[in-house]
């Protein structure tokens, strides 16, 4: 017995156990394998005239014996002599692959894309079998050699018998292992039997680029005896038939123009069990320093756990036509964790196990070009479907929204456009750039109102004084929407017609347009401003005035109404938003970073309970125009300090309600109600 070279004992120990983390794959790598050493062959026929070869021939034959428990591998590829298995399979770690490609490095061009490069991906067979023998005939030799070890010692080099050229790996599979604390045991058998072996080869090496064959049972009907009668029931048989398992050709790899629509449909719909077509499909191959090709699906819907804990993004890598990850999370951003597809490259760097990626400026590349594709192609949607688009961010604008949030605005740029919102105005869905289109010449900021309900956010005092201004607002109902436009702060409108100060400039530029010139643009910084917070300076220089008065003459009031309300506001205060006899009479707004809505999010929140949770800094603001003012100031001119306090805790708690949020006492709330009536 020979033993095994580079301490061999340790290193395939730490192989078998530490490397590999799922055992089925070592079919995966022996399939690798297999098709490398075609590969070898058929280079070597295109390289060489001596080498007669009939390309259709070439192919990887899968068979297993459930008796003898053994699983078999053979392909009629280049094969090895004594020394080449000593060399190869005598020294973990050495690639054959790996020394052919280097060789060939100038020469091979697309002929031959050789996979394995490692040299480890064989000793994974002995995750599963107990004793590994291979059979190996070298292209033009007349002898054949047998390669044989159980994995733990060494392993025995002997002359053999083979038909034909190439290589046949045995495997005497394990015995099935019995679990421990109630964890289920290693079912071997899977590997031998016919639907285990055909599921792992077509979710692994379905587009490896030869025909992998085994033997398969199908079922047929027996001929009709000529003596049956009538009542003749038709009697079936099994037969065995040598079948291709895999589809060689990926459909990535196609040509987009040699591909129906409906292929990619039935591609997506099979590979991830939806059964819904996509909304939209996107194949495209990069070619330069980094090659790969891609196919991407946008879902046509939300699959039920994209906001679990347990859903898992990424999208399945191949590294020529074998795949190495089903998901490979490094490919997308955790915004577009809903796109699906596939990214095939033979140019990633892989780790020696194949399952796991080095994170390197190859796979950050991919990721980008993707982000960058994904992103086209949905605003080719938002711009030419727009009824689709308005579907698709109905299912995922919630994470395109968590995307600017969580990375606190700096994917602003990428991603404020792909947002929709609902108009008070236009009561349709639109974006960001659009409202800043139809914005009256001069305003400067784009405004928003939060809640929960479309149609109650609409008619509240704050959003109806604005579109009475003749500015639009945007309803945002989501409960991630108000924290966003938080991290963005401004929205930046790219590339917008100018606009001129003066008269005198705008003629010119008007007098330039019309000579040929290209009218002149400007990136406008729109901020964006919650109609329920702080100042948004529109009233009028009378309205500012009038609302000034009020508050110098009606001090000792409004400390009375604070004094009454206690810490429920900061202040209170004559509103510039509520300025005509028929406006609410009061309305709460807030000062601060921290609105209404957002508060009322994060009380719903998992940490809505515990103490310390911010507060927003509360203001109520009252409509001097309105008739119940005239009756505050009369309560307060009478020394009726009961009153006031009346009036200040019903004013307060009724404007809650247009708010949606309930008071804090509603008992007390209806017991003034009562009184007051």
């Amino acid at each position: 017995m020979r033993q095994f070279k580079t301490e061999s004992k340790k290193l395939l120990d730490l192989m078998i156990n530490s490397i590999y983390t799922n055992k089925e794959i070592f079919l995966r790598e022996l399939i690798s394998n297999a098709s490398d050493a075609v590969d070898k062959l058929n280079f070597k026929s295109l390289s060489d005239g001596s080498v007669q070869l009939d390309g259709e021939d070439l192919a990887i034959r899968v068979s297993f014996d459930k008796d003898a428990r053994t699983l078999t591998i053979s392909d009629n590829g280049i094969g090895m002599t004594a020394e080449e298995l000593e060399k190869n399979l005598g020294t973990i770690a050495h690639s054959g692959s790996q020394e052919f490609k280097a060789e060939n490095a100038e020469s091979q061009g697309d002929a031959v894309d050789i996979i394995g490069q490692f040299g480890v991906g064989f000793y994974s067979a002995f995750m599963v079998a107990k004793h590994v023998r291979v059979v190996s005939r070298a292209y033009g030799s007349d002898e054949a050699n047998v390669w044989e070890s159980d994995g733990l010692d060494g392993y025995t080099i002997e002359p053999g018998e083979r038909f034909g050229h190439g290589t046949d790996i045995i495997l005497t599979m394990r015995d099935n292992e019995p679990g421990e604390n109630g964890e289920p045991g290693e079912n071997y058998d899977r590997y031998l039997s016919e639907w285990g072996i055909k599921d792992l080869i077509r979710r692994y090496s379905n587009y490896v680029r030869y025909p992998i064959q085994m033997m398969v049972t199908k079922s047929r009907q027996k001929p009709k005896p000529e003596d049956a009668g009538d009542d003749y029931t038709p009697e079936y048989e099994d037969y065995q038939e040598l079948e291709t398992v895999n589809s060689m050709t990926p459909i990535w790899k196609k040509r987009k123009d040699d591909v129906e629509q409906s292929d990619y449909n039935e591609f997506y719909k099979s590979t991830f069990h939806d059964y819904e077509d996509p909304a939209r499909t996107v194949s495209f191959h990069a070619e330069g320093t980094l090659e790969y090709d891609a196919l991407l699906f946008v879902p046509g819907r939300a699959p039920f756990d994209l906001y679990s804990r347990d859903y898992e993004k990424g999208l399945a890598l191949y590294s020529s036509n074998v795949l190495i990850m089903d998901k490979c999370a490094e490919l997308l951003p955790d915004y577009y964790n809903f796109v699906r597809g596939v990214v095939d490259s033979a140019d990633v760097s892989l780790n020696i196990s194949r399952e796991t990626l080095q994170h390197d400026r190859q796979l950050r590349a991919i990721a980008r070009r993707v982000e960058k594709k994904i992103t086209s192609e949905l605003e080719d949607m938002r711009d030419n479907d727009r009824e689709t688009y308005e579907t698709f961010f109905e299912n995922f604008g919630r994470g395109l929204k968590y995307g600017i949030y969580s990375s606190y605005g700096s994917k602003a740029d990428e991603l404020a456009d792909l947002l929709l919102f609902w108009s008070a105005r236009e009561k349709k869905m639109v974006t960001l750039r659009e409202y800043a289109e139809a914005m009256p010449e001069g305003q400067k900021a784009i405004y928003y109102a939060a809640g929960d309900d479309r149609d109650r956010l609409s008619k509240m005092p704050v959003v109806t004084g604005v579109l009475a201004r003749g500015y639009d607002v945007l309803l945002l109902t989501a409960d991630v929407d108000e924290f966003t436009f938080q991290s963005m702060r401004e929205y930046v409108a790219r590339d917008m017609p100018k606009v001129y100060e003066d008269e005198a400039a705008r003629e010119a530029a008007a007098k330039a347009v019309e000579d040929g010139a290209e009218p002149e643009v400007e990136d406008r910084h729109l901020e964006l401003k919650n109609v329920a917070t702080g100042d948004l300076d529109l009233a009028t220089e009378d309205e500012k005035k009038d609302a000034e008065e009020a508050t110098k003459e009606n001090g000792d009031l409004f400390e009375a109404m604070r004094g009454a309300l206690g810490d429920k506001v900061e202040k209170v205060t004559v509103s510039s938003r509520l300025v005509a006899e028929g406006d609410a009479p009061a309305c709460i707004t807030t000062e601060g970073p921290l609105s209404l809505e957002m508060e009322k999010v994060l009380k719903q929140g998992p940490e809505g309970d515990m103490e310390g949770l911010p507060k927003s800094q509360r203001v109520l603001e009252l409509n001097a125009k309105h008739p119940v003012f005239a009756k505050l100031v009369a309560a307060q001119k009478d020394g009726d300090d009961e009153r006031v306090k009346l009036y200040a805790g019903l004013l307060y708690d009724q404007a809650l309600l247009v708010e949606g949020i309930l008071p804090e006492d509603p008992v007390a709330f209806a017991a003034s109600v009562c009184e007051l009536m």
